[in-house]
């Protein structure tokens, strides 16, 4: 079974005119399935996009995707994807080409796009190809356009704009319903409205001339900290992010006028960048990595305090695993000591010695555990006298039955 390219329905709306083209480059509404909610884990198993060429749709493309995999029995009820349906069905790797032709240079607009761009970027890499682009997500531009309302997920936007979508949770069906509503958007607040909405979420960037060509393909989406060299090896900035590539390509968006961001443009040589396990460790890194190289254009490191006084929650050693992370981190006495990715860096975490106390790590310890408890859950490792196969086995039970419930209540904010 191949991919489905479909001429243009006759209930599609009305098209935009010439002069109410809304963005600066061809556009493509997109929208994946997937067997679950990690792109590093998870496989796509339905691509469903709409393509538009200035202000008017130019074509749709749909395909089913075999994940080579089996699809969770609760996936299956919510999309109507079955495993018998992809059994025939393509690979990634063979849909791959024709894929990355249609998308080329085209803005993606996705609801909740990080999900989908995620998923892309990881796909695209393992048939070997690299796949960047300027991302639009109607999740951010109807928050924009809409501040009075609660609810942004995509039932919700269909309800409220008095929209019909013939296929919910169905590739072709999903990306249609984003095309109608830029539509309805235009036709209710006007089209300069989201046009300047939307420019200020989906920012052109423009590459620094000390950079070359390139530089920013290979920055991953996940969460981490991000270096800024000059000449040699000068550090000029350090940052961080929960998606490091829009993080950095910030720093470069038309329009971004600060101080620090128009010296980094002129001065930056080099991009350095460290993945971590989520936004917590990304704030621990990029504070270590401030505190370590006193890079120019940040803010110095804060003198100490009393921190060192504040009572330790917890028994002992803990380990903390944000929402959607493959690592662990482990922690004890307000010590960041590690990430934990396999059963042999759980074993030399519990060997090494711990690093001296760092009072800013303390400080965002604090308020990440002072905050309401959503999107991690916490092992009390300080249980486990020995790191032994059988407590590993307990360890993965406890973390897999916080990720099943989050799978089963939604496999994705759409």
């Amino acid at each position: 079974m191949g991919a489905i390219e479909l001429r243009l329905p006759a209930r599609y709306p009305s098209p935009i005119t010439h002069d109410q083209i809304v963005f600066d480059a061809p556009l493509v509404f997109l929208d994946v399935e997937t067997t679950g909610g990690s792109a590093a884990r998870d496989r796509i198993t339905e691509i469903g996009l709409v393509e538009l060429d200035h202000g008017r749709p130019a074509g749709e493309w749909s395909t089913l995707v075999n994940p080579l995999r089996s699809i969770p029995p609760a996936i299956q009820v919510l999309t109507g994807i079955t495993d018998a349906m992809v059994s025939r069905a393509p690979p990634f790797a063979d849909v791959a080409p024709t894929l990355h032709a249609r998308l080329a240079g085209k803005l993606l607009v996705a609801h909740n796009a990080r999900f989908d761009y995620a998923f892309l970027r990881h796909e695209f890499q393992r048939a070997g190809l690299r796949y960047s682009s300027r991302v639009l997500c109607t999740v951010k531009l109807s928050r924009k356009l809409y501040p009075g309302h609660a609810r942004h997920n995509l039932d919700s936007l269909i309800a409220r704009h008095r929209l019909h979508c013939a296929a919910r949770h169905r590739a072709l069906g999903d990306a249609r319903t984003l095309w109608r509503l830029l539509v309805r958007w235009q036709e209710e607040i006007g089209a300069a409205a989201v046009a300047a909405a939307a420019a200020k979420l989906a920012p052109a960037p423009r590459l620094p001339a000390g950079l070359p060509e390139g530089a920013l393909d290979d920055i991953p989406d996940g969460p981490g900290a991000y270096l800024f060299r000059g000449e040699g090896t000068a550090v000029l900035y350090v940052g961080r992010n929960n998606n490091l590539r829009a993080g950095v390509t910030a720093h470069f968006a038309a329009g971004r006028a600060t101080a620090r961001s128009i010296e980094i443009a002129q001065r930056v040589q080099r991009i350095d960048w460290i993945e971590t396990a989520g936004e917590l460790s990304a704030r621990i890194e990029a504070a270590r990595l401030v505190k370590q190289l006193a890079p120019m254009l940040n803010r110095p490191a804060r003198r100490p305090g009393t921190e060192a006084t504040r009572p330790w929650p917890f028994r002992g050693r803990i380990g903390v695993r944000e929402r959607g992370a493959e690592a662990l981190m482990v922690l004890d006495q307000w010590r960041y000591l590690g990430l934990a990715r396999s059963e042999v860096e759980l074993h030399e975490l519990a060997e090494c010695r711990p690093p001296e106390f760092d009072p800013e790590t303390c400080r965002l310890l604090a308020r990440f555990f002072s905050g309401p408890r959503r999107g991690y859950e916490v092992v009390d490792l300080a249980a486990l006298k020995t790191v032994t196969r059988d407590s590993l086995d307990f360890i993965r039970r406890e973390l897999g039955k916080w990720e099943r419930v989050a799978k089963a209540a939604k496999v994705r904010v759409d």
